[in-house]
Order: structure tokens, then sequence, then C-alpha cells
């Protein structure tokens, strides 16, 4: 751990986010320009349209693919080192490949079209795309779905487990600990599918998006088409409209979908957070972890709340993303590659509370004891059940009765059947009030807890 380090993500949390390095850090930012310079090379070697770049050898095409495949760190050292120079990130990446080609045979012959017809921003909106996609689809994605599968067994475990419920704070009609888990899993499901359906885009049209430079070295290709190929070819969405910069309305799209997804989770660690409170659920005691330097009995709940602090900045952080990438000064001003730079930060946030909250989950046990102690002297809950059927067969005011009954006084079992005997209604319908109990009154909690809505 790097004890200097300002950002939590490279000190205290650096280990729990290396994943993430290789694809939203500097380096990977400049091993995806690289890639991109590459690819769009060799796509004009293979365009028979430009005469004056042949076809690759398979030499060429080996050392272009090892500028690609065997990028390293040293590389990337070595573009910055060229950048000092030139004050200029993007050409300091075609200086690096110019240098690598150079011992190639005939490189002299297509060292011109390296960048051919490129604007910075040709090549760094899809270096960003790029590594967004990476992100979610290798690190993101797969994270939810652990998380997923955690909280789903957890459904299933407790689906039959009687809890009460709570609304407002107050004693509310019981579910079970397996449904409470499972409106969760429904929710992050939805919020998932959204993230992941999110196109991600790309724009390779010259300085201002109209192909000039283009057309005025081939003007009889069809560049929308030629760029539209290249953009999918690299796994991303073509966007043809655009002045120099991609909008990035994607990329508000893509925050906006993590946002609520992180929405959900704070929620759920919230809601955890207050049944450890309550004694709902027990955590397992590691021997020598302290939970207060002071008071030896406590188990504090600290991986939710490190998770709900976590997700609070991620969503921040992705906030300020969407509102302010998609809004710049005419064509384009370099307040946006200053914000993009901070992808890392806050997608690190979200997958530190990821593994805090699979941490937790893996202390949790349900304290069945207190659970049940909660709800077996519930009785007012069942008040809900008896107007209900009061409803269905006509007995005035049911309600208001009902109310008088409940409201604001103790109710035990023998004062609510005595009301119940009192009932004008069906002998079946009065039996199967009588044999209610507040544990028993789940509705169809347990077979909703194992519905599977992926």
């Amino acid at each position: 751990m790097n004890i200097k380090a300002l950002a939590p993500t490279d000190g205290r949390y650096a280990a729990k986010v290396n994943s993430l390095r290789d694809i939203l850090s500097e380096y990977g930012l400049i091993r995806f320009r690289v890639l991109v310079e590459v690819r769009w090379l060799q796509c004009m070697a293979a365009d028979e349209a430009i005469a004056e770049l042949p076809p690759f050898s398979a030499a060429v095409n080996s050392a272009l693919q090892a500028l690609v495949d065997d990028f390293s760190t040293a590389d990337a050292h070595r573009v910055k080192e060229i950048e000092a120079i030139t004050n200029h990130d993007v050409k300091a990446v075609e200086y690096l490949i110019r240098e690598k080609l150079g011992e190639v045979d005939n490189s002299g012959e297509f060292e011109g079209f390296i960048h051919f017809a490129c604007t910075s921003e040709d090549i760094n909106n899809l270096a960003y795309a790029l590594m967004l996609l990476r992100a979610r689809n290798d690190i993101l994605l797969p994270g939810m779905n652990a998380l997923q599968d955690e909280l789903q067994a957890m459904a299933d475990n407790y689906a039959d487990l009687p809890m009460l419920a709570r609304t407002h704070g107050q004693t509310a009609s019981p579910t079970t600990v397996g449904k409470e888990f499972a409106n969760v899993v429904a929710r992050l499901n939805r919020a998932q599918a959204q993230l992941s359906r999110v196109e991600i885009r790309g724009k390779f049209n010259g300085a201002v998006g109209n192909f000039n430079a283009h057309v005025a070295a081939y003007p009889e290709i069809d560049w929308p088409a030629t760029s539209a190929r290249f953009i999918e070819s690299l796994g991303l969405g073509a966007n043809p409209m655009t002045t120099q910069i991609e909008p990035h309305d994607w990329t508000a799209e893509y925050c906006h979908a993590l946002i609520r997804y992180n929405t959900i989770l704070l929620d759920f660690c919230r809601d955890i957070w207050s049944y450890i409170s309550l004694g709902y659920f027990k955590q397992q005691i590691a021997e020598n972890e302290v939970g207060s330097s002071t008071m030896p009995h406590k188990v504090n709940p600290i991986d939710f709340e490190n998770a709900e602090g976590n997700l609070g900045l991620a969503t921040a952080m992705l906030e300020h993303f969407a509102t302010k990438l998609p809004v710049s000064r005419w064509q384009r001003d370099l307040t946006d590659s200053t914000v993009q730079r901070n992808f890392g930060v806050a997608i690190g946030y979200v997958l530190i509370a990821l593994q805090s909250v699979q941490k937790g989950l893996g202390k949790l046990q349900a304290n069945e004891q207190t659970i049940s102690e909660d709800i077996d002297e519930r009785w007012e809950v069942l008040g809900e059940a008896v107007q209900t059927v009061m409803r269905r067969y006509g007995i005035p005011e049911p309600y208001e009765k009902l109310k008088a009954l409940t409201r604001g006084q103790p109710v035990t079992r023998e004062l609510l059947q005595e009301f119940i005997q009192t009932l004008e209604i069906p002998d079946d319908a009065k039996t199967r009030l009588l044999a209610l109990t507040p544990g028993g009154y789940i509705g169809l909690a347990e077979s909703l807890a194992k519905t599977r809505t992926d």
C-alpha cells in the first residue's frame, strides 16, 4: 500500500481495484490509444481504394500486432517521455508507433499513414469507449453477477422465515426474510440489465466531424461507411453525427445506469444495517477483530457502512460525469479529458462497494429467535386480514371496527379471536381467520422469494 496516496483507491483500498488498473489507468488510456492507431492503420491497408498503402505483409502485421499485444509499462513511460517534449499526449503515441516500426522493412512507405486524417479526439473517444466497455463487461458485470448470486442464495435460504415488515418504521404486515432479499435481487437485476444494454459509441470523422481531410485526400471513398465499419470492428456503435468530439450522451447513459444500480445497493446496505441494529442478523465474529476501541462487546456492521460510503462517492462522481461531459464549449475544450481521467476512480469506488457488500453478506446469519420473538406477539398485524375478509362479506365499517380494536393498544390473541367469533361470516372463513397467526400471515412471500427475475 502506498501510505502517501491521496486517493484511497491507490492507498487503503489499492488491492481491491487492481483488476481495473490495466483498463482505466493512464497506462490503460495510452494502451487503448495505441490499439486504435494500429487498427486504423491496418484498416486502411486492407482498403483497396487506398492504393498508396498496399496490403501489409505478414511481417508488418506481426509487428503491428506485437505493438498491441506486448504493450508494456515501459512503452507507456516512453510515451510520457515523448509527451514531455511535444506537450501533446496523442501525438506522443503516434511518435511511439513510428519508433517501434522504424526497424520494420519498408516502414518508410507507410509511415505517413500513421494517424492519417485523424484528429486527436478520434483516437481519444474510441480509447475511452473501449476502456468503459472493458470495465463494464470484464469487471463490473461479473462483480454484479457474483453479488446477485449471494443475494439470491439468501432469498432462497430464508424464503420461509417469517418476519415483521415495517412501514414508516412501524410494525406492518409480515413478510419473510427471504422475500426482502428477493425484492433487492429483482431491483438490481433490472438496473444491471439496463447498464448492460447501454450502447457504447464512438466517432471517427476528423477535426470537426465532416471528414474534411479525408475527402481532400480521397474524394472517391465513402468515408462515413468506412468510418462506421472501423468503429464497429472495435466492438463499438458508430455515431456519424458529431462535432470534433463524440458528444458523450452515451457516457451519461452509462453513468446514470450505474447510478441507479448504486442507489438500489445503497438502499439495501442501509436496510441491512437497520436489521442488524434490531438484532435480526448476527455477524460472524473474527477472533482478533476489534469492534470498538473502548466497548469490547461491539460487532459493527462495517462492511455495509463501507459500501454505503463508497457508493455515495461513486455516485457523486458519476453524476458529475453525466451532467458535465455532454456539455462542451463549441467544438471541444480540455475539461473533458480532465474529467474523463477520473473514470477509474469512480468505478473503483463501485468495485470496492461490491466487494464490501459480498464480504458483509458472508458474515450474516439470521437470528431466528429474535425475529420470531418480535413477530409472535404482534397480533395486531392480523387486523388487516380480518377487516379484508369482513369487506368480502359485506360487514359494514370493517376498517373502522378493526381500527377501534387494534390501534394504540395491546392486541392479544384472545382479544382478536373473541372479535372474530362475533362476525357474521361463513364458518370456513371464520375458521381460517381463527387459525391465523402473525408468523403464518405471510401471503405468497415464500414462493415470491424463490421467483427468478433475471
